[in-house]
């Protein structure tokens, strides 16, 4: 946890009010009329811990790996305690108990026998050269086939850069973008075609074969 204090929430709430509510409002459900190529995520639904919302508040999503750059970097706005206020705000006045929900739904999951764990790696690769390539594309970098059609209007994650863990990665994937607080569902929840072993096999194969040393 970055802060704890009223002094940062009061100054968190502040810059949250002149500079995020446009986008957010003031619920953090981000229902905005704004005519926006990629809405705003809404907050109180976000998978992002305090410390992850305040790296995005800084350097700007298209920096962590988003394809659109609508969510802009504030490093050169406010000031570094600042950036740290505004994470804290957001994540004690929208989204206070994510890690436990995200411990939560993890634990809920079906652990990964022993004796599959070997077959992780060449079952993960399987599944995302099937589905998942489409989008994210060959490499992970956001930059699938399905990205070329501007009648589709997606736009995948880089993985390679995501901030998202593990654990994150695989909720993200068995439940799906909407349920975590984006306005679209290009990313759809995959819990229904695939089983918990196959959809951490795939974030296995991301991690081992994209993300070694990130």
């Amino acid at each position: 946890m970055l802060y704890a204090a009223d002094k940062a929430y009061n100054m968190g709430e502040k810059i949250y009010m002149q500079t995020c509510v446009s986008c957010h409002g003031k619920d953090g459900k981000a229902q905005t009329d704004m005519k926006l190529i990629v809405k705003p995520r809404d907050l109180s639904l976000s998978i992002l811990t305090q410390e992850q919302s305040y790296k995005i508040i800084k350097k700007g999503a298209h920096y962590w790996g988003a394809s659109a750059d609508i969510m802009p970097a504030f490093e050169h706005s406010y000031s570094d305690e600042e950036l740290k206020s505004v994470a804290y705000y957001i994540s004690k006045r929208f989204n206070p108990n994510v890690k436990e929900r995200i411990k939560k739904l993890y634990a809920q999951s079906a652990p990964i026998p022993e004796q599959k764990r070997a077959k992780m790696l060449k079952r993960g690769k399987k599944i995302y050269k099937r589905n998942c390539s489409w989008c994210h594309g060959t490499t992970a970098q956001g930059d699938g086939e399905a990205t070329h059609n501007p009648e589709l209007s997606i736009f995948p994650y880089n993985l390679q850069k995501t901030l998202l863990d593990e654990k994150q990665m695989f909720l993200y994937a068995k439940y799906g973008g909407h349920y975590w607080g984006t306005y679209k569902n290009d990313m759809p929840n995959w819990s229904p075609k695939y089983d918990d072993f196959t959809l951490k096999s795939v974030i296995f194969y991301v991690e081992k074969t994209f993300r070694q040393g990130k």
